[in-house]
């Protein structure tokens, strides 16, 4: 080999190993697409209420398959254990990647949180993608310390048979809905011609009844927290009329005083409808002794649901937060939460899911999914300050049972409470 092609053989050389150096670099660093980066392992805190977790694992599967330096390894809980598997993770000094909470947790774990908004072009874009109503239980000092992966809403089931053999036909439309006169007035109807024994139960929850508070214009706190509002006027005409309801035999009095189980109620084939929530639905189809369906609540001042949900929530400190806000990204775009919302029977945080291909219960979804977007910013704002709430919440589910019986008026009830919300107020800031 002459001197000219032995300097050109180890510049070849040279080259392949300066080549071959910089794809391992690459590849080492993250930056190899195809061979998906550094290996990474996702713990995801999850507890599950129905068929979720067996939806998400296939969820996990597909993003797997797409990303395979990724390894999600789910750590299913029990809901009861969720805060104390996660404080205990955190104290530890090794925190999951990610977990699954409710608007219970997001408050006290917020300062752990990755914002999410922050790679994601900024907060307004990454909020927009939701519905509004939701805002104020991920959205913690301007940041987006989690993202919606399903949303609940209040809504009116009603058992269409009685309804028809009454001649009563529910709203079909938004923009035709009861007031809550026309609403009392159809169920007095229904229980004299269709036979209904009463013509409304209403979950035995603080959260539940303060759907009619919301729609008589009233709230529990004022929108920056600072004081009680739940005895001004609006207040106490809310709860006069949820009295109401049962001193004229509309409402049984043994679900908010004898602890009767309402679900049991509307299943009996004796309940003209049940203010309840969206989960309901996958509860009730496999009823088969009447028909039954969805329709749109009454209104006082204004129309109002009141929102919850579960999201996803990415922790700092855990080396992987890019990795995890990927992930995160994925499971609420568009056509993965689809999937997920769809096959779970739940409704979907996304605005532009708002019209899903459920194989049960579409319309039925649809009429939630529009309670939920046109309620009241109240509802979410009082709902999402859970270090407060539970100070006060089981007082005010006593307080009203001891309205509808009598035992004190209603502005006195509501005052009651209004000093312990506020007590609690100003605990939280000391």
């Amino acid at each position: 080999m002459n001197k000219k092609m032995k300097a050109i053989s180890i510049g070849m050389v040279m080259v392949l190993l300066t080549l071959t150096s910089a794809a391992c670099a690459k590849k080492e660093s993250g930056g190899e697409a195809e061979a998906g980066g550094k290996n990474v392992k996702l713990d995801f805190v999850w507890f599950s209420d129905g068929n979720e977790g067996a939806i998400m694992k296939d969820i996990i599967k597909d993003y797997e398959a797409k990303n395979t330096n990724v390894k999600v390894n789910m750590i299913e809980v029990p809901y009861k254990d969720l805060s104390t598997k996660l404080k205990t993770m955190i104290a530890g000094g090794e925190p999951p990647a990610l977990a699954r909470i409710s608007t219970t947790e997001l408050g006290g774990f917020a300062k752990q949180a990755v914002d999410l908004s922050e790679s994601n072009g900024g907060l307004e874009k990454y909020t927009g993608q939701f519905v509004d109503s939701l805002k104020p239980f991920y959205v913690v000092n301007n940041k987006a310390v989690a993202a919606p992966m399903d949303v609940t809403a209040n809504g009116l089931i009603y058992n269409k048979t009685l309804f028809d053999k009454a001649g009563v036909k529910v709203p079909s439309s938004p923009d035709n809905v009861w007031t809550w006169d026309e609403f009392s007035a159809a169920l007095k109807q229904v229980m004299e011609k269709g036979g209904a024994k009463y013509g409304l139960v209403w979950d035995f929850t603080p959260q539940r009844w303060s759907t009619i508070l919301y729609q008589f214009g009233g709230s529990l706190m004022s929108p920056d927290g600072a004081k009680a509002t739940i005895n001004n006027e609006a207040g106490v005409q809310a709860v006069e009329y949820f009295k109401k309801l049962h001193t004229d035999g509309i409402a049984p009095t043994s679900v908010w005083l004898g602890g009767e189980n309402p679900n049991n109620l509307f299943r009996s084939g004796t309940v003209a409808a049940h203010l309840a929530g969206n989960w309901m639905i996958s509860n009730y189809k496999d009823i088969s002794n009447f028909e039954w369906g969805v329709t749109y609540m009454p209104k006082a001042k204004q129309r109002s649901s009141v929102p919850g949900g579960k999201f996803a929530m990415a922790f700092k400190n855990s080396g992987v937060e890019k990795e995890a806000t990927d992930f995160i990204n994925y499971i609420t775009t568009k056509e993965v939460n689809a999937k997920y919302t769809q096959e779970a029977l739940f409704l979907s945080p996304r605005k532009d899911n708002a019209k899903l291909d459920y194989a049960f219960g579409k319309e039925m979804m649809e009429v939630f999914s529009n309670e939920l977007n046109n309620t009241v910013p109240a509802a979410a704002e009082d709902w999402s300050k859970q270090t407060i709430v539970p100070k006060f919440s089981n007082e005010l589910k006593k307080t009203i049972s001891e309205i509808i019986v009598g035992k004190i008026t209603g502005q006195a009830g509501l005052d009651k409470v209004a000093g312990l919300i506020d007590k609690a107020i100003g605990e939280e800031k000391k």
